[in-house]
């Protein structure tokens, strides 16, 4: 009967065919939620200062912006789960409670920042239960979320080995995001100074 048991108990334990796979659904679902985070923040800036108002109404920019950050957080919550299939992956308390020790830091950012962007969204459909000013603070946390995040990819590529290519591609997405993040809290009259407030507006 022990020789049972433990038989099963390595089988389990052995990794299969199986572990790639699961690590491609990872590594695949954390880099289209990173694709879709950046577009999320960019399309932000866009509903909340209404620079592209003209191309469509309001509603549309703001459901599309809805729609952008589910997409980001669906995948991000697949690319957390896979790790709890993996042999060697995580516990359910190290993907969902931020800072528990003997947990790598770059993970820990990914856990924060996923964690606070699920919170952004949660209030975003409660917001008119709510004072504007709150919902609009709470909303802001988007922008340290998205930094944190970037960092969580970033040292996550730097660990496996893809950092060349791979983060190319991804400060080709971040680039765009904190260029539209800066503009945004950019005083109008240093703007306008520039000129562009009148291009896009």
């Amino acid at each position: 009967m022990y020789d049972q048991w433990s038989e099963v108990v390595i089988v389990l334990t052995q990794k299969s065919d199986t572990d790639s796979g699961i690590k491609g659904m990872a590594q695949t679902s954390a880099r289209i939620s990173y694709g879709f985070m950046c577009l999320t923040l960019c399309w932000g800036v866009f509903t909340a200062t209404g620079w592209i108002k003209s191309l469509t109404g309001r509603k549309a920019l703001r459901s599309s912006h809805m729609v952008l950050g589910i997409l980001t957080l669906s995948f991000g919550v697949v690319h957390a789960m896979s790790f709890l299939f993996l042999p060697d992956g995580f516990t359910l308390a190290q993907v969902t409670i931020p800072l528990l020790p003997g947990t790598l830091a770059r993970h820990e950012l990914g856990v924060i920042g996923l964690e606070v962007m699920i919170a952004v969204a949660l209030t975003g459909g409660i917001s008119r239960f709510s004072s504007y000013r709150r919902f609009l603070w709470i909303h802001r946390l988007a922008y340290p979320a998205v930094a944190i995040t970037a960092l969580h990819a970033f040292f996550g590529a730097m660990a496996n080995g893809h950092l060349g290519l791979l983060w190319f591609g991804g400060i080709t997405l971040l680039v765009p995001a904190v260029l539209l993040t800066a503009l945004r809290f950019t005083p109008t009259r240093y703007l306008e100074r520039l000129g562009l407030v009148e291009e896009l507006v």
